[in-house]
């Protein structure tokens, strides 16, 4: 788990709290929750890498994700030649691969 501030807990707890309210079951909320502050802390630089951007959410299609989203995901599937690919080729190759 990363290093989280103070303010990253009371935020990721005011998040996961109002996601139950709203009806969420306990596990979504947490990864609502812990989503929202991963994100906070990747935009205002405090991840080690700011390139870092996951892999995107997963109920989205693979032509709405971003490039570096499309090439972390093919990081996790081992597509070969990933780094040269343009985003529609890597949006064919995580296609094919499946």
């Amino acid at each position: 788990m990363p290093t989280w501030s103070d303010k990253d807990r009371r935020q990721y707890e005011h998040v996961k709290d109002s996601s139950e309210a709203r009806g969420a079951s306990e596990t979504r909320a947490q990864e609502i929750a812990a989503r929202t502050v991963n994100k906070t802390r990747r935009e205002e630089g405090r991840t080690p890498n700011r390139q870092t951007q996951g892999t995107g959410n997963p109920n989205r299609p693979l032509d709405a994700r971003s490039h570096q989203e499309l090439y972390n995901r093919a990081r996790q599937l081992g597509i070969a030649g990933r780094s040269k690919m343009s985003k529609q080729a890597l949006v064919e190759a995580i296609r094919n691969h499946r």
